[in-house]
């Protein structure tokens, strides 16, 4: 998304950057929020077998973000970056997932479904999943997480949650977060 991931110094040793003591700030600054994440309570393991399918999606994206949308145990939908292939930069995997949802099923379906996604969802994401009324927000990489990896809004989703009492929401965060953040090591 940014271009910095093809550095040519990517492997030189150099001195913390400015992006990685901001997120470090970001993340003392938001711990609250990130604990009001979990309130979404423990994964479970299904929880651990659809994020498997979100972070599938997210290796063959054209950057390493993917999502599927899961109603009544079965997903519904799925998305993977599509950006830099469709020259969009709205064609995040949260976006791609929602919009085959909508074309194939109506935005009734959205409603009270759970979202996986390998990253916690940008603002733009975020904004579109209250929007749709998804009932449950499960993330892998938090922002703060991904900010040490790449340019980030630093909103989490549980602040936008709390501006958006006409969209209740569950999110928890975290679950193979290990496993998202190492596909943005190549």
């Amino acid at each position: 998304m940014n271009g910095h991931k093809h550095c040519a110094c990517r492997d030189a040793i150099v001195p913390p950057s400015r992006r990685f003591f901001l997120a470090g700030l970001a993340v003392a600054a938001i711990s609250p929020a990130v604990a009001h994440a979990q309130a979404g309570g423990p994964a479970s393991s299904e929880d651990v077998r659809f994020m498997r399918m979100a972070l599938d999606e997210a290796r063959q994206g054209d950057f390493p973000f993917g999502a599927v949308i899961v109603r009544d145990g079965s997903v519904i939908a799925r998305g993977r970056n599509l950006g830099r292939t469709t020259d969009d930069p709205t064609a995040h995997g949260e976006m791609v997932a929602i919009r085959r949802c909508l074309a194939d099923h109506g935005s009734a379906a959205l409603r009270g479904t759970t979202l996986y996604t390998s990253g916690e969802p940008c603002a733009m994401c975020m904004g579109a999943i209250l929007w749709c009324h998804v009932g449950r927000l499960v993330f892998a990489a938090s922002i703060a997480q991904l900010a040490t990896k790449i340019d980030q809004i630093m909103l989490s989703s549980a602040d936008h949650a709390a501006k958006a009492p006409f969209a209740p929401i569950s999110i928890t965060g975290g679950v193979l977060a290990d496993e998202a953040v190492a596909l943005f090591v190549k």
